[in-house]
Order: structure tokens, then sequence, then C-alpha cells
């Protein structure tokens, strides 16, 4: 299977409408949130903070999508969600047409593994490992064979454009490298959805906008991505952008003129 085998058809709307989100204008819904609220409690049990106040949200397979807020509004929250590291307290999340209230922990961090690729601001790649290996590390806790496991860590490492980069360690490679070597290992493990958080907050300007180009092409080629971000300008790129605050969804609104046609 190659990484990335979605087929999508992009939206031509210009506004907003729910309605248009679970419609075929980019594919199936992968991500669907009904009333999802989020509650942290004291150790007494009392209420610390509403997190997720009775979020409603579906996320098409194909699109690019902003998350944005204030710190506090919820949005780092709703990433953990959508990226199966936290449950919701109420509401119901389904993950590709499974509900991920049916899951048990043991099942749900092996969803996470297959179908969410995670890349922070923090390239967290072993220092001891080449970048090959890196890629491939989570490739083997998927019980992944050696010979398969680095075919799809070095295709992915060649798709970044790493592949002059095999045998070396992070600490030979620059920040914009580690960080491609982290995209590469979000996608080896062939992803359902993409998700950036703040991915380009360590780098330099000229860096960071190398690293959004690639996830340009990365969506042209029918990626499911999500970004996190404080940056108006990186969410310019989206064709997506949901503003967060309180809690709840403050904005929703997509943007015709920023969808990609997708590659050759």
């Amino acid at each position: 299977m190659s990484i990335l085998t979605p087929t999508v058809t992009t939206c031509t709307t210009t506004s907003h409408d729910p309605a248009l989100l679970s419609a075929p204008h980019w594919g199936d819904p992968v991500a669907e949130l009904h009333g999802v609220t989020k509650v942290y409690y004291k150790p007494d049990g009392s209420v610390l903070v509403e997190a997720l106040r009775g979020v409603d949200l579906t996320i098409p397979q194909g699109q690019y999508t902003a998350i944005m807020g204030a710190s506090g509004s919820g949005k780092s929250t709703l990433m953990n969600v959508l990226g199966c590291l936290d449950r919701p307290t109420s509401g119901e999340y389904i993950l590709q047409g499974q509900p991920v209230s049916e899951l048990t922990d043991e099942s749900l961090s092996h969803t996470r593994g297959r179908k969410i690729g995670f890349i922070f601001q923090a390239f967290n790649l072993i220092s001891q490992l080449t970048v090959e290996e890196n890629v491939e590390t989570p490739l083997l806790y998927q019980g992944v064979g050696q010979g398969p496991r680095r075919k799809r860590a070095i295709e992915a490492l060649e798709l970044v454009g790493l592949g002059d980069r095999l045998g070396h360690r992070p600490n030979q490679l620059s920040g914009g490298q580690q960080q491609r070597a982290a995209i590469a290992r979000a996608l080896a493990t062939e992803p359902v959805i993409l998700m950036a958080d703040e991915p380009t907050g360590n780098l330099d300007t000229a860096t960071g906008e190398a690293i959004l180009k690639l996830f340009d092409e990365l969506h042209a080629k029918g990626m499911t991505i999500i970004m996190v971000t404080h940056d108006d300008e990186v969410a310019e790129r989206c064709e997506r952008v949901i503003r967060m605050r309180d809690g709840l969804i403050e904005t929703d609104v997509i943007y015709r003129h920023r969808r990609m046609a997708p590659a050759d």
C-alpha cells in the first residue's frame, strides 16, 4: 500500500454550511464529534475546568483544517480528543465509522497508532537512532516485519525530501530536516489523519515556510490534515479555519479559494 492513497474531490462552496461537511465534496467523514464535552476535575471531585462544552464537528477525508484559539479556548483539548489521546467526558467521537467509546484502552492505543499521525513543535527523535530507524519505530510497535518496515521508512523519507540523509542521526540534521523526519515518521504508519500541533513553532521563518509547503504537497496528494496553530499566516493556507472560544466552536469557515487540486 502506498503511504498516500486517498482519492479526494475538493469542495466548491464559498461559505460554511454544516450540511456540506458530511456531503461528498471531499470524501466520507473520517472524524465526527457529537455533543462532545471534556471536563477536568480536582482531586476532591469538584470541577476544575470545562475544556469542551458540547462540540459538534465533522472532518471529511482530504480536508486541510486549522484549529485556532487563545490559551484556554479548548483547541489543544479538541486536538487531544480527535487524536485519541484523551477520551470525551460525554458525547460521541466516531473515527472512520468506529465509535471510540466502544474501544478498550488497549484498542484505543492500537487505533491511535495506526490511524493518527502526530507532528509536534518538538521533533521527539531518538538521538541514538538513525533517521530511518526513527521512522521505523512506530512500525516496530505495530509488529511490521523488518523488510517492509525499512521499505516504508525509506519511502516516507524520500517523500519528505530526506532520501539523501539515510544513515544520519538527528544531531547531524538541521531543525527543518528533523521536522521532516518527524513528518516521515507520522506518514510511515499510513494514517487516516495527520495532526500537527504548531509544527513550525521551533523553526526560523524560511525553514517554517518550507515545512508548510510540504504540508501543502501532502494535502494535494489527498492527506487529511488538522493543524493546531495560533498563527494567522499558517491558518491562511488551510481550506477550513475553526476558532475555539471557552470550549465551544466560535466560528467555522470554509475558504473555496484555498482548496488544492489533487496531485498527479
